[in-house]
């Protein structure tokens, strides 16, 4: 049997974990031998007495070939370290998993790539943010890579597969387990024409240090990590930091200063991360290794091409008063009712009526049902 099936098997055996994986891997084991292992040698491999015990019972070509096509039934792809084809960034990284599973595809664990990621209670600005710099990606050819969660995560998958883009999803279950569970026609979308990526075998449900360890795997995919939107203790800075760990780039989009939503980004930005304002902050950074450098929004130096417009306009330019700024202001930070703004900007009801009219048909605004307002 190849040694990629037996490490596969080990993988998929219950209470052995990555680090017994890498314990076996590291030592002076020939992986076919496992296969006849006594639980004796499983004990003097360093193994607890309940793993060998499991190992010498279950451990052989047979039950390895029964895992191999339960997995295959469901329409699931194996890559283990071993193969050829695991993708070489991955690899370059610190705790590359041992064995990942995929639905869709694969071919994409070869592309340039970028993560996006952010915090899962998004603000109007961050979505639209991360729409617009997702479609400026994808256009470039670059795949984007994020985690399938609620937010910028979920924001920027579907920006992706409304740009006709490439995009895949990390999961930190098993992706037969999809979470948060509203996901699943996204899911099944991006299983389509992009890939769902899980280290975890299938069956494996969702608790909550599967996460932070899933997020390793989204820096490590890709070339950099972008954060669009976070606050301070948000689980997309993990991200930025499995980033830093793997020696890949970090960027940071700003937003108001007001903003409880952009302290993590302001922070990564202090800290020395990269400032994106628009698609091309990012993009100059890897324009000799994109595949399609003909798409990009711009280059620094001359004019935008007639009917391309310039990417650092990441909202149309109009003219506003300071009512109306004062009002972009706060729906920026998030979506207001009526009575909300009444109280904050303490003006009264026909003043506050006419700026709001004003900035609709500016189209700067929208209203939303029950009296609430959001930025356009």
């Amino acid at each position: 049997m190849e040694k990629s099936w037996i490490l596969f098997g080990l993988h998929e055996m219950d209470g052995v974990g990555k680090k017994t994986i890498s314990k076996l891997m590291t030592g002076r084991h020939n992986l076919p031998d496992l296969l006849h292992y006594e639980e004796g040698d499983w004990v003097q491999a360093g193994l607890r007495k309940d793993q060998a015990a499991r190992l010498a019972k279950s451990f052989d070509t047979d039950w390895i070939e029964h895992r191999r096509e339960a997995v295959y039934k469901q329409g699931i792809q194996v890559i283990t370290y071993l193969d050829e084809d695991y993708p070489i960034l991955m690899k370059e990284t610190v705790q590359a998993p041992w064995v990942m599973y995929g639905r869709g595809d694969m071919s994409l664990l070869h592309t340039k790539a970028i993560a996006m990621v952010g915090t899962r209670m998004p603000t109007v600005y961050g979505r639209k943010v991360g729409e617009r710099l997702t479609a400026e990606f994808c256009r470039a050819g670059l795949t984007i890579v994020s985690g399938l969660a609620r937010g910028i995560d979920s924001t920027c998958h579907e920006a992706a597969l409304r740009a006709k883009g490439k995009t895949i999803a990390v999961f930190g279950t098993g992706i037969d387990k999809i979470y948060p569970p509203e996901n699943k026609k996204l899911a099944e979308q991006i299983a389509e024409t992009g890939l769902l990526l899980s280290e975890y075998p299938p069956g494996t449900r969702a608790h909550q240090g599967l996460f932070p360890e899933r997020n390793r795997i989204i820096a490590g995919l890709t070339l950099g990590t972008l954060v669009v939107e976070a606050d301070i203790r948000s689980g997309s800075l993990i991200t930025a930091d499995a980033a830093l760990e793997a020696g890949r780039d970090v960027f940071a989009v700003p937003g108001p200063i007001t903003s409880p939503k952009s302290r993590g980004s302001h922070n990564l930005i202090r800290q020395g991360a990269k400032l994106v304002t628009c698609a091309d902050d990012l993009l100059e950074e890897y324009r000799m290794d994109l595949p399609n450098p003909e798409q990009l929004p711009y280059n620094r130096g001359r004019s935008p091409e007639k009917g391309q417009g310039n990417p650092a306009d990441m909202f149309p330019k109009v003219s506003l008063s300071s009512d109306e700024s004062r009002i972009i202001s706060l729906l920026e930070q998030d979506e207001r009712s009526l009575d909300q703004l009444v109280e904050q900007l303490g003006w009264d009801f026909g003043h506050l009526h006419s700026v709001l009219l004003s900035l609709i048909i500016k189209k700067q605004i929208s209203q939303l049902p029950g009296t609430k307002y959001a930025r356009v």
